[in-house]
């Protein structure tokens, strides 16, 4: 599990292979992965909206943004987390992700960045 804190904001994540499919005659490789945000600070705070960027070792780094996450924008209080599952599909078995979550302070309107840690992703059989 990697993890980051910001601003007493704590980002873990997990990763996972999920399997192969062809699509478009081409091979993709299907990884999910679970983050967790967990409210260490004194203050409630909601995340608003996701940047990453997707890096494929066969392909150029993807950049997304939108707004919260899976559909949500989760109002976290101090000492409670928010975890959710998503995924990515890459045209290779190795890749990563990082990015960052934009956060509105509730106690004084303050927004933040939180940053969301480089996770690695390998397919089982891509490893040495």
């Amino acid at each position: 599990m990697i993890t980051q804190v910001t601003k007493g904001i704590k980002i873990s994540v997990q990763t996972s292979f999920e399997g192969t499919f062809f699509k478009n005659y081409k091979m993709h490789y299907a990884f999910g992965y679970t983050i967790t945000i967990e409210n260490q600070s004194k203050d409630a705070v909601q995340l608003t909206s996701r940047h990453w960027k997707i890096y494929d070792s066969l392909n150029d780094m993807e950049t997304l943004d939108g707004e919260g996450v899976i559909g949500k924008k989760p109002v976290i209080q101090p000492g409670d987390s928010h975890t959710y599952n998503s995924g990515c599909l890459l045209t290779s078995p190795i890749g990563a992700m990082k990015g960052f979550y934009n956060m509105v302070n509730f106690s004084n309107s303050d927004k933040f960045r939180v940053y969301i840690p480089t996770f690695k992703f390998s397919a089982p059989f891509a490893l040495n």
